[in-house]
């Protein structure tokens, strides 16, 4: 009993370090908990066990493994230079109706102040904070609720407000929703069992 519960435990603690969503990890775990056999083993198309689709400036991917099947769209963008990655936004979803996830944005932004977001113009309620800085940028998790996906559905930017950590400065990163209502019905499809 105590070993579950410290299983639980470091799942919990990975989730809050990498950004996952805690109900997609206790979702993961309960399909990983049930008695072999009694669930059906999760599909894609085609029986695949990974499929990657492009939708307009979106990515929609998904991966089978075992008895978990998890699937997400994304956007990412590169420095046309060096090729680094200036940031990224990944998202999952079950309905449709809603999202969660990560933006990863660069190192050198002013932490304590967090960032703003906007789409078309129309500024979002509150500020979000960062979770934590990894390898790959600094981590703000991300929650589009049912009253704000369909202003990105039918968006064309969404709009991340900074600051620079050097200067003071307001900075901004522009993500293209091209594509964005259709990658997410489409990772909501997939996403059912």
């Amino acid at each position: 009993m105590r070993t579950k519960y410290a299983y639980f435990a470091a799942m919990l603690a990975a989730a809050c370090i990498t950004g996952v969503p805690a109900t997609g990890l206790a979702a993961q775990n309960k399909v990983a908990a049930q008695p072999a056999g009694a669930a059906a083993k999760p599909q894609l198309p085609g029986g695949a066990s990974a499929l990657s689709e492009t939708h307009g400036d979106w990515t929609v991917n998904c991966q089978v493994t075992g008895t978990n099947k998890v699937c997400s769209l994304s956007h990412q963008q590169f420095n046309k230079q060096s090729g680094q990655r200036l940031l990224a936004i990944e998202l999952t979803t079950k309905t449709g109706q809603d999202a969660g996830g990560t933006l990863a944005l660069p190192f050198g932004l002013a932490l304590a102040n967090g960032i703003s977001l906007e789409i078309d113009d129309k500024k979002l309620d509150g500020t979000l904070q960062f979770n934590t800085c990894q390898a790959v940028g600094c981590l703000v998790p991300v929650t589009f609720d049912a009253d704000i996906t369909p202003l990105l559905q039918n968006g064309t930017t969404l709009k991340i407000n900074a600051t620079a950590a050097d200067t003071i400065q307001p900075i901004s990163f522009t993500i293209s929703l091209n594509g964005f209502g259709s990658a997410l019905t489409r990772t909501a499809d997939l996403s059912a069992d």
